[in-house]
């Protein structure tokens, strides 16, 4: 027989049972199949990088419609996060995945065979969806999922998909475009290799798709469905609880819900500016996530190292370096969080971004103009690449993976479908509103541009120290305290008004 430890949890909280290696095993698997969403994610986000410049080309597009093009699938991602939420509380989070699949397919294959921008600006829509709704309800589903103890590093998987999804992306540009001779030079069947490149996300979508139909669904949205037989048996096979433990956090889990009534809205209204102060955490969260400006370096990395005089063969190599480092340093982070916290890390990561901007900031303030191009002289091109990539270390090690773990484990379950939702839909909005601006602020100023990146870094510095809670190690239960305490303080106020 398995050997297997009960008790409580170091809290006094959700009692658990120590998981022996094979539902270990079943849990990560469960958690890596969820966060193929991720994946999806950074591979949409990063895959139109090597097709820029080509797109650029053959279209004929103006430095506002090309970043417009690039960014407008960060519409469809708000779009998508905002629904998603409610969609995955009303049909179940699995079968939402398995609508994700199909629409990133869908959203593939048309962005493929574009024929002039606004058709590509559609398909990249669809495509958008499909990764807002998974970035809502993947970090969720994982939280839901995971026992306490393993909570931070498997939610911490989606961010890992995310940035392996960035690498596989910018390696499969750089593949496409040497096996080409260039990314507007045709390839196999008369495709031009930019085409090829978009077409590749097909592959994620399927698996994505099938996977959806084997996971397990989320055992707190059984219990708020009513179907606490099914979460029971998800918990046993999941967690290889006794039926006691099992019994316990499933009575645990019906309490922390509100049975009388269906999420909705309504429920996050209350406190400063209309919502109650756990959802606004939430929602700054993912906007400073985005303020920082962290997907410029992944989206416009090529033209920007060239644009201030890298050879294209070395832009597209520090991209993929870029790529690798962001992989390596998330998984570091995926062995500190659960160890050292949340609020610790993200503290590092500002800090380290604040003073890795300044000096991209102050390096490009160097440039010079050179036949009519801008270029870095030595030092500051080292400097400025060095301070890129010590950027990307800062975040990947902190806000990357930290701010998708707390947004799905911060919320009370009554709530954590909708607010995630929202958040997520800010996140996407913010992201859209950096992405698109960039190439305008780049031509006017790159000083001012990183400046102004590195003082949303300070700031998310300021908002971490004073307004952001610990979750490390706390049962999902626990969550509803403090939302039910901001909901009666609410509440007071309003009939005080």
């Amino acid at each position: 027989m398995e050997e297997q430890k009960s008790g409580k949890g170091d809290d006094g909280g959700e009692p658990y049972t120590s998981l022996d290696r094979k539902h270990t095993t079943r849990v990560v698997l469960i958690s890596l199949g969820a966060a193929l969403g991720g994946f999806i994610f950074g591979f949409d986000s990063s895959v139109i990088n090597g097709a820029i410049e080509a797109i650029t080309g053959q279209f004929g597009l103006s430095p506002f419609i090309t970043g417009f093009v690039v960014a407008i699938s960060l519409i469809g991602a708000a779009v998508g996060a905002w629904f998603g939420g409610p969609l995955a509380n009303k049909w179940g989070r699995t079968k939402v995945m398995l609508i994700v699949g199909i629409l990133f397919f869908i959203g593939s294959i048309g962005s493929a065979f574009a024929f002039s921008a606004w058709d590509l600006a559609i398909w990249r829509v669809v495509g958008g969806l499909s990764i807002g709704a998974a970035s809502a309800i993947v970090p969720s589903y994982i939280s839901e999922i995971s026992p306490a103890k393993l909570r931070g590093r498997l939610t911490s998987l989606q961010q890992m998909a995310i940035v392996l999804g960035i690498f596989i992306a910018l390696l499969s540009d750089d593949a496409f475009a040497g096996a080409a001779g260039s990314a507007d030079a045709e390839f196999w069947f008369g495709l031009e290799a930019w085409r090829w490149m978009l077409l590749t996300g097909v592959v994620p979508a399927i698996l994505y798709g099938v996977l959806a139909l084997k996971l397990p669904e989320s055992p707190r949205m059984l219990v708020s469905n009513g179907d606490t037989d099914k979460a029971t048996e998800v918990l046993a096979h999941v967690h290889g609880r006794s039926d006691e433990e099992t019994e316990a956090l499933v009575s645990t889990i019906r309490k922390s819900l509100r049975s009388d009534s269906k999420p909705s809205f309504q429920d996050l209204k209350g406190g400063t500016l209309g919502l109650v102060p756990i959802v606004w955490v939430g929602v700054l969260l993912a906007a400073f996530q985005q303020l920082v400006g962290i997907n410029v370096i992944f989206y416009y990395s090529n033209s920007l190292w060239r644009s201030v005089g890298f050879s294209p063969e070395f832009a597209s190599n520090a991209s993929v370096i870029t790529a690798i480092t962001n992989v390596v340093v998330t998984v570091v982070a995926i062995f500190l969080i659960d160890k050292v916290g949340r609020r610790p890390l993200l503290l590092v990561g500002s800090s380290g971004m604040t003073i890795s901007l300044v000096l991209m900031a102050v390096s490009f303030l160097n440039s010079s103009i050179v036949n009519g191009e801008p270029q870095l002289p030595q030092p500051w091109g080292t400097i400025a690449l060095i301070a890129a990539n010590a950027f990307v270390v800062f975040f990947a090690v902190s806000w990357g993976p930290v701010m998708w773990t707390l947004l799905g484990e911060m919320f009370p379950n009554q709530i954590r479908g909708l607010a995630v939702g929202i958040s997520t839909a800010v996140n996407w909005t913010v992201n859209f509103i950096v992405t698109v601006t960039f190439p305008a602020l780049s031509e006017m100023s790159l000083p001012f541009t990183y400046s102004m990146y590195a003082f949303f870094a300070l700031a998310s510095l300021v908002f971490v120290f004073f307004k952001v809670p610990e979750t490390k190690g706390i049962p999902l239960e626990q969550m509803s305290d403090r939302y039910k305490r901001e909901r009666r303080k609410a509440a007071k106020k309003a009939v005080g008004a």
